[in-house]
């Protein structure tokens, strides 16, 4: 039997914060999209982007793939004007309360986390947007190559899996998932056909995320670049998921690939070919 039990004040306050939080980033992602395909700066750079990487524009669109601009407000304006509390669109350290998709500086400035940078959202496993990736598009020491969203209340690094989403039922009905590391890994394999794919988003593998895989299906292939990094964390990897009673198995690409630039240059057959021959 099921016993109905009221929330304390404190847990209705959570629960409200967090919905809160996905309303935010619902309409972060929205706009981050809104600035990819219908502004000058956005199909200029951001657009044009993705194209020079090779994304058919059905992929991007179904990646929900954004671009956020070069001007340091521009999201912090909107969301303002449009009535978000400021504490859900910063981000509190201690409390973890607040999505971070901007800052502030110390005179008291708001500013936007990933100006000119290409935004992957990131999903829970139901389809709520949790997080962003922002991808810099100019190289410069000063700044990582990507951004991510703060630890939250809703989101850790550690628990998601980019792509998860969308490959649930495709890991499902195939019995298999392929884990690789980066984004444009997970959206180049899409685009050439295998759909079963997630990665771990640029962090080492957790046991979260080997769990979360586990919910879909037992055999997982690792798929990594052919260097000693993406050797290491192959077999690192490995040693949590036999932990976890899962069926392993690693595909290693030629040396100098990773699985991004391997499925830009085979043909969808070849590459499942490929695939299957090598595990």
């Amino acid at each position: 039997e099921v016993v109905e039990r009221q929330l304390t004040k404190e847990e209705q306050q959570r629960h409200d914060d967090r919905e809160s939080m996905f309303v935010v980033n619902e309409r972060a992602n929205q706009w981050f999209q809104e600035q990819l395909h219908n502004t000058t700066e956005g199909i200029a750079i951001g657009l044009s982007y993705f194209r020079e990487r090779g994304l058919r524009e059905d992929v991007i669109r179904d990646f929900h793939l954004g671009y956020a601009p070069k001007s340091g407000n521009q999201l912090a304006r909107m969301l303002q004007q449009e009535g978000y509390d400021e504490q859900f669109i910063l981000n509190n350290v201690d409390t973890k309360i607040g999505t971070g998709v901007c800052g502030k500086t110390e005179e008291g400035k708001i500013y936007d986390r990933y100006r000119e940078r290409v935004i992957f959202p990131i999903y829970t496993i139901s389809g709520k947007t949790v997080a962003f990736a922002g991808r810099i598009l100019v190289k410069n020491e000063k700044t990582g190559k990507y951004v991510n969203s703060p630890d939250s209340i809703i989101y850790s690094k550690s628990r998601e899996l980019y792509g998860l989403y969308q490959a649930k039922q495709e890991i499902a009905r195939q019995d298999r998932c392929y884990l690789v590391e980066g984004q444009m890994d997970v959206i180049q394999l899409v685009q050439s056909g295998i759909e079963n794919v997630v990665a771990s988003g640029g962090t080492a593998l957790t046991i979260n995320q080997i769990r979360l895989i586990h919910r879909f299906t037992e055999n997982i292939v690792l798929l990594y670049d052919g260097d000693k990094a993406g050797i290491k964390a192959a077999l690192r990897g490995i040693d949590m998921m036999l932990e976890e009673g899962i069926n392993v198995r690693v595909i290693l690409l030629p040396e100098g690939e990773d699985p991004d630039s391997f499925a830009k240059r085979h043909n969808a057959s070849d590459l499942k070919a490929f695939l299957e021959s090598n595990q």
